[in-house]
């Protein structure tokens, strides 16, 4: 199955759309239970994420069969100094601690630009040492478009890569960079499918730092709704059918989420609904890109 959890919920008030606030931790027990029963391997997670990895530690059980991503802190800096190696090194054992791991599938750097700062390459040579120690199989990067995709193929030998793609922002599938990376044999991990919620919302929610993206969603919703097709099924089968992608992160706010998503994968809707996906897309970053919201 392609569908991953993201963890964000689970210690942080997550999401434009998010009105409830920080999932419980008996609910998260109860999705991570029905996740596991159903075959869904991926979890995605982060020290930047609040108490998301402890919540973790304590819902998963002893043996358990997921995959978990990790990322490193934010340096933000421009040039990467040796407290800042040694910063990576500490918070990837005290998250494997909280998460009470041995060990986790993957490693990425939560921010791009850490690893093309001057030194940047030394975060690389960390993340390289904790793999040769069996510590984490996969290491990768979080990127946001793809100037960042093409630094980081230029610079580094990638296992696994972060990507935005949902049904407004087609941009590395347009640009043929998801085939890209395919071709390279990197696995490819989708986030932000449902754009933050955004997609779910009715023009009349829109906060006024993405009104301008009111026009967009009035479109969507006037297409999707004459065929029944809902926005969450129309999100889903745009990415559920990229082959490009192997494993497409979810956040999820509540066990009945979970359930609704995967009602709509037990449907099996033909992706086509002749609908024209591209018609969907848009180009204007401050939509598409929620770390500039109410930036621009």
């Amino acid at each position: 199955m392609k569908l991953g959890i993201g963890a964000a919920q689970f210690g942080l008030n997550y999401g434009v759309s998010n009105a409830e606030g920080i999932t419980p931790i008996a609910e998260v027990a109860k999705i991570l239970q029905q996740a596991e029963s159903l075959g869904i391997e991926m979890i995605d997670t982060a020290p930047a994420y609040g108490n998301s990895e402890t919540v973790l530690g304590s819902c998963i059980q002893d043996r358990h069969r997921f995959k978990i991503i990790i990322k490193t802190p934010f340096f933000d800096k421009d040039v990467i100094r040796e407290q800042d190696v040694a910063l990576l090194r500490k918070t990837f054992i005290s998250s494997l601690h909280k998460l009470r791991q041995a060990s986790v599938y993957g490693l990425l750097i939560h921010h791009a630009y850490d690893l093309f700062a001057v030194n940047g390459q030394k975060l690389w040579k960390s993340m390289e040492a904790l793999k040769d120690e069996g510590l984490v199989k996969k290491i990768g990067v979080s990127v946001y478009d793809t100037e960042q995709i093409d630094e980081a193929l230029k610079r580094y030998s990638i296992d696994l890569i972060q990507v935005p793609v949902n049904i407004f922002d087609q941009r590395l599938l347009k640009s043929g960079h998801l085939k890209k990376l395919k071709d390279r044999h990197i696995e490819v991990h989708a986030r932000s499918i449902f754009l933050q919620g955004l997609l779910f919302m009715e023009p009349s929610q829109i906060p006024p730092y993405l009104s301008h993206a009111i026009p967009y969603l009035q479109k969507y919703h006037d297409i999707i709704k004459p065929i029944n097709l809902s926005a969450l099924d129309a999100a889903l089968t745009f990415v559920d059918h990229l082959k490009e992608i192997d494993t497409y992160i979810v956040g999820l706010n509540n066990y009945q989420q979970l359930e609704d998503i995967l009602s709509h994968l037990t449907k099996n809707i033909d992706k086509t609904f002749d609908l024209d996906y591209s018609n969907f897309a848009i180009t204007d970053e401050s939509i598409i890109n929620p770390f500039l919201w109410g930036k621009m």
